[in-house]
């Protein structure tokens, strides 16, 4: 793998890292306290389709690095590392693309079994989840 390959597999991962906790940590609660709750919610919805679109991004990204380095050792295709990202990825997917929808329907007034505020629990969870698996990935790469 080219010397430039190596370093963004090894990067890419803290890039991300940083990515998600300063959507979730840092931005997405300052809208609230800066903005009204009506404004705060849009900006927040716009800013976290944003972080799962990079979510998805990189982690496609970090799967086509993680398979090289697989091909290339000649060990299994499923390592420890591919399994962080598909993990984190899926989180993206079921949280992002899979409960926002249903969000939006709640919170309107139109939502199934369950409230926005419990969807909304889950939303936080995979988004949590999602930020450890990344987390693990990160110290892995940076380890080695």
């Amino acid at each position: 793998m080219p010397a430039w390959a190596e370093k963004l597999r090894r990067w890419a991962p803290g890039i991300w890292l940083g990515v998600v906790l300063t959507v979730g940590l840092l931005a997405a609660p300052a809208a609230f306290e800066a903005l009204a709750r009506e404004q705060a919610g849009a900006f927040v919805r716009a800013l976290f389709g944003r972080e799962a679109a990079t979510s998805l991004m990189l982690g496609v990204l970090l799967l086509m690095l993680e398979r090289r380095v697989a091909a290339r050792s000649g060990g299994s295709q499923f390592s420890a590392n591919m399994m962080l990202v598909a993990g984190a990825m899926l989180c993206t997917v079921m949280g992002y693309y899979g409960l926002q929808p249903a969000m939006e329907a709640a919170r309107l007034g139109q939502g199934g079994a369950l409230s926005f505020g419990q969807l909304h629990a889950l939303s936080l969870t995979l988004y949590g989840i999602k930020a450890l698996l990344v987390a693990a990935l990160s110290l892995r790469a940076s380890s080695g």
